[in-house]
């Protein structure tokens, strides 16, 4: 049995006025990516600079316009990485490099010889505040930590003269989730004091999650009683930092932003200490499914998987939300069915919005293709054959035949065993419905309408268990007339044609119609689908008439 009572429940913040459920997410916060900083220190294998180069450039790509990238004053390769940045022009103008120290003298010197060069930058100055650290780590009291706080912005500030660029001032009481709120905002408004806008810019307080300790509605609690209780708010940027240990960082950070935070700090797919960074891409593309503009370039995944996966040397999971291989995919039958008929349904309504089941977002949207949307196993059900038929090949199987065709496939997986693709899938349908050539086989026909009535003639030749025939009658169209010239022939055969639907299989010169026909053995009562493919669509009829009359006689001799 779990020994759960060595753990004490962490506190949770009083605050009744809290004002955040009644709130919703409109516009997207200032996006910060520490890919390059706490989530390289988090690899088993940091980064190279070359790999930092292809990092930074993707993230200035995906429209990030404030990167940190990492401890220039604590590692030769950070400041070497720096260093190359300025030399070789790579910061655009509009995008702000933060680097991170702590509040030591000798750190901010060479943090600030490091920066040199650069037009833009946000210098982020930290140190723990929570009480389990400083009681086991430090062993100092509050006026001490606040002392170390306010020397290290004394020093940022001091050295800020002689800076050739723009420089923002960032602070984090780090591990804020296990600090008192009262003496996280003494902290914070100390350094906001000392700094008394050295600058027109305004100063950056971010509140980390640095071990994510209680249920998101804790910290946006957190985030709105600090948000109300700082001084000159207007001219301060809140942002967030929440890591991932209870694995709800996405949903701490979204209530943190109705809490009232300006800004987020993450990484591409919550890469980072332990269990990771808050994810901004998930972060963001929650945002795009509700209509609000994510503000960051997202449209292919794929090529951000690509680069993620080459530069951390880490996969994305199957089932991540939007990246993963598996999340648009759907094997179940119900859920396969549903959005067979979500897509058709907005087709058919020429709808503008995307409303379909089990997908709150279109994968293309994000650079993902539909084949895998729905994949084929012993689960998957008519809708999701259907679906793949339509999207791969564009075959509308009629209703009545979904069922009948996705029994075919489903007996091929539970033979084959795993997932049936969707070659396999064509080529079972070629199989079943468009190649059977066995007990007829058509050859050719000549149709002649009578203009003295509605009867029309016809002239086939086919042939049946392999010996030629040439038959010729009429009937009330083109279909009945050749059921008529093959029974003139074959008397064994006794059929009624149920149900007739055709469409074009593609566009242009080259179009091909398919045919759909349903048909009934009158002797047996077996029913039963045929399929038929040609330019001209006379002939894809009659040939779906023959491939339903051989899977008739398939059925019979089983």
């Amino acid at each position: 049995m779990l020994n759960y009572t060595r753990y004490r429940r962490v506190p949770v913040l009083h605050y009744p006025e809290r004002q955040w459920p009644d709130k919703e997410i409109e516009k997207a916060p200032i996006w910060c990516s520490v890919d390059l900083r706490d989530g390289n220190q988090a690899l088993i294998e940091p980064m190279n600079v070359e790999e930092k180069m292809e990092m930074f450039d993707l993230l200035v790509k995906l429209g990030f316009k404030e990167i940190e990238i990492g401890f220039p004053a604590a590692s030769q390769i950070e400041y070497d990485f720096l260093r190359k940045l300025v030399k070789e022009n790579r910061i655009p103008d509009d995008v702000k490099v933060q680097v991170l120290t702590q509040c030591r003298e000798n750190l901010i010197d060479r943090t600030f010889e490091a920066i040199q060069g650069i037009k833009n930058v946000v210098l982020h100055i930290y140190n723990s505040t929570s009480t389990l650290q400083r009681d086991v780590v430090f062993h100092m009291d509050r006026p001490e930590i606040i002392q170390i706080a306010v020397d290290g912005t004394r020093m940022v500030k001091e050295r800020m003269k002689n800076f050739d660029g723009n420089l923002q001032l960032e602070y984090s009481p780090e591990s804020f989730t296990g600090t008192e709120m009262d003496f996280a905002l003494e902290i914070c408004t100390a350094v906001q004091k000392e700094w008394d806008h050295a600058n027109d810019n305004p100063i950056i307080f971010n509140l980390p999650a640095t071990v994510e300790m209680n249920t998101p509605n804790v910290y946006a609690d957190q985030i709105e009683w600090m948000s109300t209780h700082f001084e000159d708010r207007d001219h301060i940027i809140l942002s967030v930092h929440p890591h991932n240990d209870r694995g709800t960082g996405v949903a701490a950070t979204e209530l943190a932003l109705l809490a009232g935070a300006d800004r987020v700090e993450g990484t591409l797919f919550g890469n980072g200490e332990r269990t990771g960074n808050v994810d901004i891409l998930t972060v963001a593309y929650n945002m795009f499914s509700q209509g609000i503009n994510p503000e960051l370039n997202l449209e292919n995944v794929n090529e951000i998987i690509d680069v993620y996966e080459r530069c951390c040397k880490m996969s994305v999971g199957m089932r991540h939300p939007y990246a993963g291989k598996l999340v648009f995919t759907a094997f179940s039958g119900s859920h396969q069915d549903a959005i067979n008929k979500g897509e058709m349904a907005m087709k058919e309504r020429k709808q503008e919005w995307w409303e379909v089941p089990y997908l709150p977002i279109d994968p293309a949207d994000v650079g993902r293709e539909y084949e895998p949307v729905v994949r084929i196993n012993s689960q998957s059900g008519k809708g999701g054959v259907a679906f793949v038929m339509n999207t791969v090949y564009g075959y509308k199987l009629p209703k009545e035949m979904q069922r009948e065709f996705a029994d075919v496939i489903q007996k091929i997986s539970e033979k084959e065993g795993g997932e049936v693709s969707p070659s396999r899938i064509m080529e079972a349908f070629e199989k079943h419905y468009l190649k059977l050539k066995e007990p007829f086989e058509f050859t050719s026909l000549r149709v002649e309408d009578d203009q003295d009535d509605d009867d029309t003639r016809v002239a086939l030749d086919f042939k049946y268990k392999g010996e030629d025939i040439h038959s010729e009658a009429g009937g009330n169209g083109p279909i009945d007339a050749a059921k008529i010239a093959v029974r003139q022939c074959v008397p064994s055969v006794d059929v009624t044609i149920l149900n007739y639907d055709e469409h074009a299989l593609s566009e242009g010169s080259h179009a091909k119609a398919a045919c759909y026909i349903q048909m009934r053995d009158n002797r047996s009562g077996n029913v039963t689908f045929g399929v038929g493919v040609s330019s001209n669509i006379t002939r894809a009829s009659i040939r779906a008439m023959f491939s339903a009359l051989n899977r008739l006689s398939e059925m019979e001799n089983y």
